[in-house]
C-alpha cells in the first residue's frame, strides 16, 4: 500500500506516463539507471525531478549536456587549495558525485572524457578524484536523449542503462486531458522512502527465488535473440533477474512469477523495434507451453484426421475360398453396372474389378479409439493448464504494482484466443473419434491392432 500511494502521487498531473513512472521507480529501487528516449517536451525532466521526491533526503542533480560541456559542469570545479598543495582534486559538493538522483539531458552529447568518467560512476558508484577514489551515494541516474549514437564509447555508456523507455507525445485520446492540466503544480506531501526502507527491500530481494520454469523461458528467449543476432550481455541478464527479484520483493513475494517477464522488452532490447518483437514473443509464449501449443496440437489432430480419411477410403478385393472373385453381395450390383461397358456393338467380357470398402476388426478400431482418447485427454489437460494461467494472470494483474496494463490486456487476449483454438481442436478430435468408431467392421475376425499414428509433433 505504501508504494502504491507513492506511485499514485508521482503519477498525478501526468498524462499517459503510468508505465514510465513505474519503470523509473522500480529501476531506482533496484539501484539501476534508466534512459528515456524521445523528443523534447515529453516530460522527461519532469519524471526525473519527481523521482528524487520518492527518496527522503535525496540530493538531486540536473544538467543539460552539449558538445561544449566541460567536466567541471558535472563533477565540480578544481579545488584551489588542493592545487596549492600539488593535488588535482575537485570540489564535488553540489555536483554529480554527491547526488542521490540525477538527470542528465542529451546525455550522449558529452565528449568521450566525460562519458568514460560517467561509466565508472554509474557502474561502480565511484568517482576518480585526484589520486583517490570517492564513493558516490548515487541511487539512480536518469538519462535522456533524442536518439542513441552508434559509436563505440556511446554504446558502452548506453549499456549502463538497464531500462530503456521510449517516451513520445501523448496520444490523440489523451490530448484533451493534457490541455486541461494547465501549469503543473509542485508535488507536496509525498510519503518518501527512507534509507532503511530501501535496505529492507534490497534484503528481501536477495531471498527471492528464480523458479526453474522462469529460468527456462529466459534461456529460450536468449536463444531466440541469438538467432536474430540481437546480443544481450551476461551482465545485463544478471541485472534483469535482479530487477525481477526487486519487483517481487516490493510485492511481498518470495519468488519471481512468470508474468514478471513483462519487464523484458524494456531491458533486453535497445530500440522500439526490438522491444516490440520481444513483447510479441512474450505475449505468444507466456502461459502457452510449447509442447502443447495450438500449432503442435493442430498437427496432431490433422494426423488423426488424415489417417481416418485413409481408412475410410481403403478398399479390399473380395475373393472366395477357391481364389475366384466373389459377386454374391447384393451391394455389388451397382458397382458391377458401373464397371460393365459395351464395346463394338455387342457383348464384352466383364472385367472382374469389383472392390468393397475395407472392414476392420474390433481390435483395430478399439486401438484407434484409445489412441485418439489419449489425444483428447492431452487437450483437456492443456485446457486446465490454460485456465490456471488465465487465473494466475488475473491474480497477478490485480496485485501487481508494476504490470503494464497494455501488456496485461494483450496477454489475456492471447490466452483467450488460445482457449478458443483448443475448443475447436477438441471438437475436431471428438469428430475423428466418432469416425474411427463407425468404421466398417468385420463380422467375426477381431483383426489386428494397428501401429500408433506417428507425428513429430507428438514426441513431447
Amino acid at each position: 500500500m505504501r508504494l502504491a500511494r507513492l506511485l499514485g502521487a508521482l503519477e498525478s498531473g501526468l498524462v499517459e506516463r503510468r508505465r514510465v513512472v513505474r519503470l523509473v521507480l522500480l529501476a531506482a529501487l533496484a539501484s539501476e539507471h534508466t534512459l528515456l528516449i524521445g523528443p523534447p517536451g515529453t516530460a522527461k525532466s519532469e519524471l526525473a525531478g519527481r523521482l528524487h521526491l520518492a527518496f527522503r533526503g535525496a540530493r538531486y542533480f540536473e544538467r543539460l549536456l552539449t558538445r561544449f560541456t566541460v567536466p567541471e559542469e558535472l563533477f565540480g570545479p578544481l579545488s584551489i587549495s588542493a592545487l596549492e598543495q600539488d593535488r588535482y582534486e575537485r570540489q564535488t559538493a553540489g555536483f554529480l558525485p554527491e547526488a542521490s538522483i540525477a538527470f542528465i539531458d542529451e546525455v550522449f552529447k558529452a565528449n568521450s572524457a566525460i562519458l568514460n568518467a560517467l561509466l565508472t560512476l554509474l557502474n561502480e558508484r565511484l568517482f576518480d578524484n585526484g589520486a583517490g577514489r570517492q564513493r558516490c551515494p548515487l541511487i539512480s541516474l536518469i538519462g535522456a536523449a533524442n536518439e542513441v549514437p552508434q559509436d563505440e564509447v556511446a554504446e558502452a555508456f548506453f549499456d549502463r542503462f538497464l531500462v530503456r523507455i521510449p517516451v513520445g507525445p501523448v496520444s490523440d485520446a489523451g490530448f484533451r486531458m493534457l490541455l486541461d492540466l494547465g501549469q503543473p503544480e509542485a508535488l507536496a506531501g509525498i510519503d518518501a522512502l527512507d534509507e532503511s526502507e530501501c535496505q529492507v527491500i534490497t534484503a528481501a530481494a536477495r531471498s527471492v527465488r528464480l523458479p526453474d520454469a522462469v529460468a527456462a523461458l529466459l534461456a529460450e528467449l536468449r536463444a531466440h535473440l541469438a538467432e536474430e543476432k540481437a546480443y544481450v550481455s551476461d551482465r545485463r541478464w544478471v541485472k534483469i533477474v535482479w530487477l525481477f527479484k526487486v519487483a517481487a520483493a516490493t510485492e511481498s513475494r518470495d519468488h519471481v512469477r512468470l508474468w514478471d517477464l513483462w519487464l523484458l522488452p524494456w531491458c533486453a532490447a535497445p530500440d522500439v523495434e526490438g522491444q516490440a518483437r520481444i513483447s510479441d514473443w512474450l505475449v505468444a509464449r507466456l502461459g502457452v507451453r510449447d509442447a502443447l501449443s495450438p500449432p503442435r496440437l493442430t498437427r496432431v489432430v490433422e494426423a488423426f484426421e488424415a489417417q481416418l480419411e485413409v481408412e475410410r477410403n481403403a478398399n479390399d478385393l473380395d475373393y472366395d475360398e477357391s481364389g475366384r472373385l466373389r459377386f454374391a453381395a447384393a451391394d455389388a450390383a451397382q458397382d458391377l453396372a458401373e464397371k460393365i461397358g459395351d464395346a463394338k456393338g455387342g457383348a464384352q467380357a466383364m472385367r472382374m474389378t469389383y472392390t468393397r470398402r475395407r472392414r476392420y476388426g474390433a481390435r483395430h478400431i478399439g486401438a484407434r479409439v484409445v489412441q485418439i482418447d489419449a489425444l483428447i485427454a492431452r487437450i483437456a489437460q492443456y485446457v486446465e493448464e490454460l485456465a490456471a494461467q488465465r487465473a494466475e494472470l488475473a491474480d497477478y494483474a490485480s496485485a501487481s504494482l508494476w504490470l503494464d496494463e497494455e501488456f496485461a490486456v494483450r496477454a489475456q487476449g492471447n490466452l483467450a484466443r488460445t482457449a478458443d483454438v483448443l475448443e475447436t481442436l477438441r471438437q475436431r478430435a471428438l469428430q475423428a473419434r466418432a469416425g474411427f468408431a463407425s468404421l466398417p467392421r468385420l463380422a467375426e475376425d477381431p483383426g489386428t491392432a494397428p501401429a500408433p499414428i506417428e507425428h513429430e509433433a507428438m514426441a513431447d
